[in-house]
């Protein structure tokens, strides 16, 4: 069982710290809670914190995640099943509510899940009480469930997607956790927080820091996977790092980037196609645009080394010169 100091939980924003407050006012609750969130926010983190603070923190938590078996396996593993049940059911086997008595279970993912599983997972809340597949025997057990999901609810609900009633027993309250992109103040603490314990895990003794370039970059980009991008990132950014005695300047945001990468046949397709306005547009203004972009991304690309950048550009320092002041880029100077 993972202790709660196991969990990994930084941040001093405003809207992470109203969230660990929250989670400490329904944790000692036993009703069940959502957790929502974008992919890599930390759910299942939050989820071990409702547990830990409770007063189940002593009994198992017991995770699952409902979009990684089909519903057939799914059902099965969450009520068990009896010997014979189906090809290949040679025992009896207990499911994740009967494993979670007296603790916690939480359901990732919990959307993904068909009707007949919600159905039988709000008897459970209802009731405390489910039937094994192919069995007669009612089960009694006392679970507290976490759900976890990364889409709207409420909106599925609307549709008939997922059950409201199901829904309304859950949502006793909603977590809602904020993206990355909405801490910048803790993009940095959790940088270093994964740098430092990379580095020991490569037996390295100190780590250096971010360079002023390195910390731009991590600061300004959108984090579309969250915290977990963001400590696969920063590993990576250490891995990579040939001078341990010096801060880290480059960070690689998308390790498949590469001039050989292969393309799909459509995305080849799309790419020899010439991409033009569907309506009027200023055609000076585009093509200077256009410019000022690759300039940009090459003097990014090249560190900002202005002999270097002219050179990937197949031009002489003197004509990168010129368009560094035509365009007022002169500001990106070493």
């Amino acid at each position: 069982m993972r202790k709660p100091q196991d969990q990994q939980l930084i941040g001093e924003s405003p809207s992470f710290l109203e969230v660990l407050e929250r989670v400490s006012r329904v944790a000692p609750l036993n009703r069940p809670v959502l957790v929502i969130g974008e992919r890599g926010t930390g759910k299942e983190l939050i989820a071990s914190r409702l547990h830990f603070l409770s007063g189940r923190w002593d009994y198992p938590l017991i995770k699952m995640n409902c979009a990684a078996l089909a519903e057939s396996l799914l059902e099965t593993e969450l009520f068990g099943h009896e010997a014979g049940s189906f090809t290949g059911a040679a025992k009896r086997r207990f499911g994740r509510f009967e494993l979670a008595n007296k603790g916690s279970l939480f359901l990732d993912e919990l959307s993904s899940t068909s009707s007949g599983v919600q159905e039988k997972i709000l008897r459970v809340i209802e009731y405390g009480e489910f039937e094994r597949v192919g069995g007669s025997e009612t089960i009694r057990t006392n679970v507290r469930i976490i759900g976890a999901t990364n889409e709207d609810l409420p909106t599925l609900a609307q549709q008939g997607k997922f059950r409201a009633d199901l829904l309304d027993r859950l949502a006793f309250d909603v977590i809602t956790l904020p993206p990355l992109r909405e801490r910048p103040g803790d993009i940095m603490h959790l940088a270093n927080h994964f740098a430092i314990k990379m580095a020991g895990e490569l037996g390295q003794d100190v780590f250096n820091g971010f360079s002023d370039q390195a910390q731009n970059a991590l600061l300004n980009y959108p984090w579309p996977g969250n915290v977990r991008e963001l400590k696969n990132v920063v590993e990576r950014a250490v891995y990579t790092c040939q001078d341990h005695d010096e801060a880290i300047v480059e960070i690689i945001f998308d390790p498949f980037d590469s001039p050989w990468r292969p393309l799909s046949e459509s995305a080849r397709k799309a790419a020899a196609e010439p991409k033009l306005p569907s309506e009027p547009y200023d055609f000076k203004q585009s093509i200077q645009d256009e410019e000022v972009a690759r300039i940009k991304n090459a003097m990014a690309q090249c560190r900002f080394n202005q002999k270097k950048t002219a050179e990937f550009l197949g031009m002489t320092y003197h004509q990168l010169r010129g368009y560094l002041r035509k365009y007022e880029l002169t500001e990106t100077d070493e």
